[in-house]
């Protein structure tokens, strides 16, 4: 199991957990909805790698290394999830996605930062 997420089961962790974890430094979040979505609007020290760059770019993530996948929903990143944690990595998606983070006060950045429709 997950230093940062110990007892959660399967492979959805709250936008509360999230937060946490990014505050605790004990995971890193990974976007990876498309540019124009990153551009309107993202959590704040995010990782930004769009889906369909993501299994090339995986040797640049840390093994060693909580991450948890956001998209708009939570589909994509759920996809990203699975794929990395067959792949051996400790892997989580943030159920809701940005949508939910949002609805739930959190902020973006930047300041004015939106959802962007997918």
């Amino acid at each position: 199991m997950s230093p940062a997420f110990p007892s959660e089961p399967g492979i959805e962790v709250t936008p509360e957990q999230t937060e946490q974890a990014l505050a605790d430094g004990t995971a890193i979040l990974v976007d990876v909805r498309e540019g124009y979505e990153w551009d309107a609007g993202r959590v704040e020290g995010a990782t930004h790698i769009e889906l369909e760059r993501l299994a090339s770019k995986s040797d640049e993530l840390p093994k060693n290394t909580t991450i948890i996948f956001n998209c708009r929903l939570g589909a994509r990143s759920a996809m990203a999830a699975q794929a990395f944690r067959g792949a051996g990595f400790d892997a989580w998606s943030m159920a809701g996605g940005l949508e939910r983070w949002h609805a739930e006060g959190r902020p973006l950045v930047p300041e004015d930062g939106t959802v962007a429709d997918h």
